[in-house]
């Protein structure tokens, strides 16, 4: 009897997928429920599990595009699972001489995955070669040795390369292409631009960073000040989380923060929902989960999708200074730079302070400049006197005398 295993859905919308590697080779014995492979789509990566026990039989290759509900593999389950080690052959000795090999038989003993035979007949390296090089199965990761080997050997005799490597779009990276470009041609995309003093904010993460990570087993960012910072300006600027839809603008009365992550397969974008409802550590928690599930390619696609407004860091990779783009069909995004120590005025006085240059795109069709322009002013006035954090972004003098 034979096991169909097809490609799943991997969300709405979704119709391929790619596949990224084989965690079997065909004709091994796999249990059910194990792990045989992993799919990659334009919003997240798939695990897919054995739906039976037997010999499974691949029929793509690495690097395939398979539509969603293609078969991508069969299992035999009418098979049984070899005695002993199945990971390698197993050749027996006799008590014969044993008759000298000739290639083809030396070739037969080494297995080789359906990568690898695309690489080895893409590079033209022989069944001769690998044999000589190997006595076991064969990967893609190993031809590439062998590749690397004779470029290390070619290397002694000169510098000089003419060699390009080709790699094929992954289909988070040819999405992020059409959602970019689309962006550019459908929005009135502009970006204003503003300086903060981060001393204030500093001083706070020298003085109670400790205390914070005893007690909740995490040190605390920049990134859940800002947060919280956009949410209470949010309130004030209801138009820089708006967004069209169609001929109608929608202005939800929540903030819904989507938090940009550089993670192994792309830039990826977790939503941290009612934002405005959290406090800095609750914010700090979600945020250090949510981007570690993103790297680690555990995220999933409700905690992707949504969002009012997004924030992005380009600061961590020394960026100064930046024009981030519109994630649609938000409206706004918020992009965080370098801290460098510049020489400024402070009531009056020249002082070198941290400073960071924030930038907030937005599109014009649905924001003004004087909401754009206001909306970050506020940030900027919450970061350098974060403790207006505490009241709703209002001066703390003005609540304490009712005005």
């Amino acid at each position: 009897m034979t096991e169909e295993i097809k490609v799943p859905s991997p969300g709405e919308s979704i119709t391929q997928v790619q596949v990224v590697r084989f965690m079997f080779e065909s004709g091994q014995y796999v249990e059910r429920d194990e792990v045989i492979a992993e799919l990659d789509s334009d919003k997240a990566t798939l695990s897919i599990s054995a739906t039976a026990s037997g010999k499974v039989q691949f029929l793509c290759m690495e690097g395939d595009t398979l539509d969603v509900g293609a078969i991508m593999a069969t299992i035999d389950t009418t098979a049984e699972r070899p005695a002993g080690d199945t990971k390698t052959p197993v050749v027996v000795e006799t008590s014969q001489p044993k008759k000298p090999e000739t290639p083809s038989q030396a070739a037969a003993e080494v297995i080789i995955s359906p990568r690898a035979r695309k690489m080895m007949d893409e590079y033209n390296i022989s069944d001769k070669a690998v044999s000589e090089h190997f006595k076991q199965r064969v990967k893609s990761s190993d031809i590439k040795e062998i590749l690397s080997t004779s470029s290390r050997s070619a290397s002694k005799e000169t510098t000089i390369s003419r060699e390009v490597e080709r790699k094929s779009l992954t289909p988070l990276r040819i999405k992020l292409a059409e959602r970019l470009v689309a962006v550019k041609n459908q929005t009135a995309m502009l970006t204003t631009f503003n300086i903060v003093n981060m001393s204030a904010v500093m001083e706070i993460k020298k003085k109670y960073n400790e205390s914070f990570k005893e007690k909740y087993g995490v040190s605390f960012g920049f990134m859940s000040f800002f947060t919280k910072a956009c949410t209470e300006a949010l309130k004030q600027f209801p138009a820089v989380n708006s967004f069209l839809n169609g001929n109608e603008l929608v202005i939800p009365s929540f903030a819904d923060i989507g938090i940009a992550v550089s993670a192994p397969k792309g830039l990826l974008v977790p939503v941290i929902r009612n934002a405005e409802s959290m406090s800095i550590s609750q914010l700090e928690l979600k945020i250090k989960e949510l981007a570690g599930r993103a790297r680690d390619k555990s995220i999933t696609l409700e905690e992707m999708s949504g969002g009012t407004f997004t924030i992005t860091n380009g600061g961590v990779f020394g960026s100064l200074f930046s024009t981030p783009i519109l994630n649609p069909p938000q409206s706004a995004i918020l992009g965080m730079h370098n801290i460098v120590d510049q020489v400024v005025a402070v009531k009056g006085e020249i002082k070198i302070q941290p400073m960071m240059y924030i930038a907030l795109s937005y599109d014009h069709r649905v924001i003004d400049g004087k909401d754009s322009v206001g909306f970050l002013l506020k940030v900027k006035e919450l970061i350098e006197n974060p403790v207006e954090l505490l009241f709703e972004g209002t001066d703390p003098v003005k609540t304490l005398l009712g005005i």
